[in-house]
């Protein structure tokens, strides 16, 4: 019996590691370019300005990704929490926050989940709240009814 935090952490690897890979096909698609690009006689070179822009735009999408799979990997979807940090489910009387990396709103069993970074705005405001905590996010208040 998988748990929610379990299905939800999931979603965040499944998502981010579907970046990681989109962001090497493109830097490697670049590469081509800019290798055939090389091949050719011509004197101009704006084309390869702007390959050699979206190489190092990808190549900084990359490394992003990649410290999101890092942060990933060091949360425990077993561990409980007595207040909100990285990992925890955060559920208030309107809506239901996952902090992990920043996805939106994903559908698990017919409810809707926020997954969304600690350093989002709501993130921040949620983090090391406990349980009958309030915050107030965009004109809503939302009362943290239960962390897991």
């Amino acid at each position: 019996m998988s748990t929610i935090k379990s299905q939800l952490l999931d979603t965040c690897f499944t998502h981010v590691n579907k970046r990681i890979a989109n962001y090497k096909d493109e830097i490697e698609t670049i590469k081509d370019s800019l290798d055939s690009n090389d091949k050719g006689d011509e004197e101009d070179d704006s084309g390869n300005g702007k390959l050699y822009n979206d190489l190092e735009k990808n190549a900084q999408y990359l490394s992003d990704a990649t410290k999101m799979l890092d942060l990933l990997k060091l949360i425990n979807p077993n561990t409980m929490h007595q207040y909100v940090v990285l990992g925890s489910l955060v559920k208030t009387d309107s809506s239901s926050f996952y902090l992990a990396v920043s996805i939106g709103k994903v559908e698990i069993d017919d409810e809707n989940y926020f997954i969304i970074s600690k350093s989002s705005p709501i993130g921040e405001l949620l983090i090391n709240k406990t349980v009958g905590d309030r915050i107030t996010f965009n004109n809503t208040s939302y009362l943290i009814k239960d962390i897991k």
